[in-house]
């Protein structure tokens, strides 16, 4: 009976052992997270950051980026993208932005309209086809409702994604992203 009791002791310590790192792991991916300055998670996102091909003349819409920065990524990441999407219009992307290098750890306001932005150094855009044609960020676009905007970084395990080019569409872009993750981060927006 004692012996027995020792072999149960032994497998149940055992068992902890076998668990704890499977926590410490859960931990670790969970600790991954993005946030901006410029508003809170779930918050409203200031008007500077919506589209200007709405039509209207507001000259507090500039259409800039918002600035954003995460922490806690996978060790293993050898680079980030960004993909942000309309959750109240099909998933509509309204921006892609990847190869931004492993030791950047955010994006300033207002990120050029441009294929490959001067900051980040080493970054590229997937042209937006929409109300807009132009590189990068198109802002949130919705004058008479009130949509979710989802803000999501992508931790690659590669440091630059070559199948694409100045010509891939943000579905396409989209997906090589997802393909080449190893970890993600979110957050929302209101506008």
């Amino acid at each position: 009976m004692r012996s027995t009791r020792i072999v149960l002791c032994a497998l149940l310590v055992t068992g902890i052992a076998a668990v704890v790192p499977a926590v410490a792991s859960s931990a670790e991916r969970t600790a991954f997270a993005i946030t901006s300055s410029a508003f809170a998670n779930g918050g409203t996102i200031p008007k500077v950051h919506e589209c200007t091909s709405g039509g209207g003349n507001d000259p507090a819409k500039k259409n800039e980026s918002p600035p954003l920065a995460w922490s806690g990524a996978p060790t293993a990441a050898k680079s980030y993208a960004i993909v942000m999407r309309d959750l109240d219009n099909n998933n509509l992307i309204h921006w892609v932005i990847y190869d931004i290098p492993v030791t950047a750890t955010s994006l300033p306001q207002n990120v050029e309209h441009a294929y490959r932005p001067a900051v980040p150094a080493g970054a590229r855009q997937v042209y937006y086809r929409g109300s807009a044609s132009l590189y990068g960020y198109q802002g949130p676009c919705s004058p008479t409702t009130v949509n979710t905007y989802e803000f999501v970084v992508y931790a690659l395990n590669k440091s630059s994604l070559t199948n694409l080019s100045n010509n891939s569409s943000t579905q396409t872009a989209a997906r090589a992203i997802s393909a080449a993750s190893i970890g993600s981060a979110r957050m929302t927006g209101e506008s």
